[in-house]
């Protein structure tokens, strides 16, 4: 009979005995056995590349030192993962590594968050034996969503592999050999040139500081301290979830009260929750697709919500074009609310209002800036932090976001039914539409 169960390996692990499976790689069997290789080049999320060899290990009757990233198990394997030769090889890595590198930690956006950084202080490594010039290469800011400075790249190639092979965009590659290469957009254009989609996972991957998002909330607290400007924020759904994690607060709890709380004593004038237009997109989701069907127009629908998608579907798939929604994304209806409701009721100049969203993706900031986003006339959001930058903003401002009490947002933006609230999750934004087209043509409550 035909089985899909993989054959068992029995090998030795600096002396404890590992059982594994036939394919596993010995790193995946050492730290199942509790034994810590360090790596750099290596995440789970793409698996093996093998290029750093800070992983090496010693195998009994084996040639060299292999990287056990990409050294498959083998029965009566006999492994040695912390050697002198071993320490004194991935010392010199990473020293050969650093020697090229900035010395920039203290004015770097990773500090601190640097698996360089702590990978040199793990290993001892207090000074270099070694230097190389690099040629000097100006930090690419052409997108709106992330900033490479090809400086402190590593050639690690986990953004090469994560945005060919998972987000099947292949913005980035290599370029040139040995001691010239690099990883670079086509021809070493700017981002904004080739094909990214601003999805932000090539920085959420980089295990240094040579991609990251555009930080923009140091600009946003110099604004909201600006008397003749007024400030309005709105906050995305998920970034509830979310933004208790930077604080030491279980990933996924909701902080919403706090998070109201914390925006408000940073100042900003106007306080207001995404869920309000998350609830407009439902209904005029919601509405186009009841249309579509009485006209027999493309199906099946599609939401606009995803700026990532959408251009995603622009570069690679226009055949869909026609089936995604028409209507905006809840930040876009807000900013355009915010910038002509808004003002009107609040007899504001809307030339006045700084319209600053907290979204939890990096292509939100490609978005805002997309030439049609004016429907108020002028751009109807003018800067987009992450979650994380909201955290720095926090931080900076001292203020102690887990003990704070919760408030509320203002009214009447800040006013929903929660149903946006699952538009955290993958699916939300239809799953919420489709709940609200049941009831219209149904006309019986969901039960």
């Amino acid at each position: 009979m035909m089985t899909d169960e993989k054959k068992k390996v029995n090998l030795t692990i600096d002396g404890i005995q590992v059982e594994a499976y036939e394919g596993d790689m010995v790193l995946d069997a050492a730290r199942r056995a509790g034994i810590d290789i360090p790596t750099l080049c290596y995440h789970p999320a793409i698996g093996p590349i093998g290029s750093c060899r800070v992983c090496v290990v010693e195998i009994e009757n084996g040639r060299g030192l292999p990287a056990s990233c990409v050294t498959p198990v083998r029965e009566g394997m006999v492994v040695r993962t912390n050697t002198e030769a071993v320490r004194e090889a991935r010392r010199t890595v990473v020293e050969l590594i650093l020697a090229s590198h900035p010395q920039d930690c203290l004015q770097c956006e990773r500090n601190g968050r640097c698996e360089l950084q702590a990978l040199a202080m793990r290993l001892g490594i207090r000074e270099t034996r070694f230097h190389r010039e690099k040629e000097h290469k100006e930090c690419d800011t052409s997108s709106p969503a992330l900033v490479r400075d090809a400086d402190k790249c590593i050639l690690c190639g986990r953004c090469v592999n994560m945005c060919a092979d998972v987000q099947n965009v292949a913005a980035l590659g290599f370029a040139y050999r040995g001691t010239d290469a690099l990883v670079t957009p086509m021809f070493e254009r700017g981002l904004a040139e080739s094909k990214c989609v601003s999805c932000g996972q090539c920085a959420k991957i980089c295990p240094v500081g040579a991609i990251h998002e555009k930080e923009e909330w140091q600009k946003v607290a110099d604004l909201i301290s600006d008397p003749n400007l007024h400030v309005v924020v709105q906050v995305a759904p998920a970034v509830r979830a979310a933004i208790g994690e930077e604080f030491g607060i279980p990933a996924g709890t909701p902080v919403t009260g706090k998070l109201a709380t914390a925006l408000k004593m940073l100042g900003f004038d106007a306080v207001f929750d995404t869920q309000f237009t998350a609830d407009l997109t439902i209904m005029e989701e919601g509405t186009e697709l009841i249309e579509r069907l009485k006209t027999k127009g493309p199906l099946p629908l599609i939401t606009s919500c995803s700026p990532g998608w959408i251009k995603y579907a622009e570069t690679f798939h226009p055949e869909f074009i026609p089936n995604l929604s028409s209507c905006k994304s809840p930040q876009q209806m807000m900013g355009a609310i915010i910038k002509t409701y808004y003002a009107k009721k609040a007899g504001i100049d809307p030339d006045k209002i700084v319209s600053v969203s907290v979204m939890p993706c990096t292509a939100k900031k490609s978005e805002c800036a997309r030439p049609e986003m004016n429907a108020s006339g002028r751009r109807d959001v003018d800067i987009v932090l992450t979650t994380r930058e909201l955290a720095c903003m926090i931080r900076q401002a001292g203020i102690r976001f887990q003990d704070l009490s919760d408030g509320e947002f203002d009214a009447p933006l800040g006013i929903s039914t929660g149903a946006g609230t699952i538009f955290g999750t993958t699916g939300g934004v239809m799953e919420a539409a489709l709940r609200t087209v049941y009831e219209i043509v149904t006309k019986k409550p969901l039960g």
